[in-house]
């Protein structure tokens, strides 16, 4: 196989992972946890799930370009479906955040209305990001085990355990929604 095809296969689980899971994570930790003004919360959010969304598209591209290369049919499985499904929720949700939450010409009775709801769906979205992450791992391993991999192998381990270690960093991010938020910034305390 190509180096090239090889190396968009590798690519999309990276993206996804660092976009989606921990980029999409620190977004949410960071309006939640971060001892600053709500505009430079706000600022924040906005920028990381605006790269985590970048990445997430790029990934998607990977995928699409390691199947068309190597003659695999597109959105087959569970795992692609719920994919295409997560990331069009996710950029409607930055979208809607963006012209709601950032962009002056939002109301404060529309921003008030809708910040449970943004933030409901927002953590839907993520914990279905989670969830679809979990059996893109379980399918890279399957199609592994079915290509020779050991099934107690170095590789095999290191798949199980990355999908682990995204679960708890997920579990963590949520409880960080609904764990007390330190007030804002009055200058006193800074975090560096």
């Amino acid at each position: 196989m190509c180096l090239t095809i090889l190396l968009f296969l590798q690519l999309h689980p990276v993206l996804m992972l660092i976009g989606f899971i921990i980029l999409g994570g620190e977004a949410i930790m960071s309006y939640k946890s971060l001892p600053l003004s709500k505009d430079v919360k706000k600022l924040i959010h906005l920028v990381l799930h605006g790269i985590a969304l970048i990445l997430g598209i790029i990934g998607i591209y990977t995928a699409f370009k390691y199947h068309n290369e190597s003659s695999i049919v597109n959105l087959y499985s569970l795992h692609s479906w719920l994919g295409m499904g997560i990331i069009v929720l996710y950029g409607i949700q930055w979208i809607y955040g963006f012209l709601v939450f950032f962009y002056p010409g939002g109301s404060a009775g529309l921003r008030s209305e809708s910040l449970p709801w943004h933030v409901l769906l927002g953590l839907f979205v993520y914990i279905l990001a989670i969830g679809n992450a979990s059996i893109g791992f379980l399918e890279k391993l399957t199609f592994l085990e079915n290509s020779g991999l050991a099934k107690y192998g170095a590789e095999a381990y290191l798949v199980n355990f990355t999908a682990v270690v995204t679960i708890l960093y997920g579990a963590f991010v949520i409880f960080t929604v609904f764990a007390k938020a330190p007030s804002e910034d009055d200058n006193s305390y800074s975090a560096i």
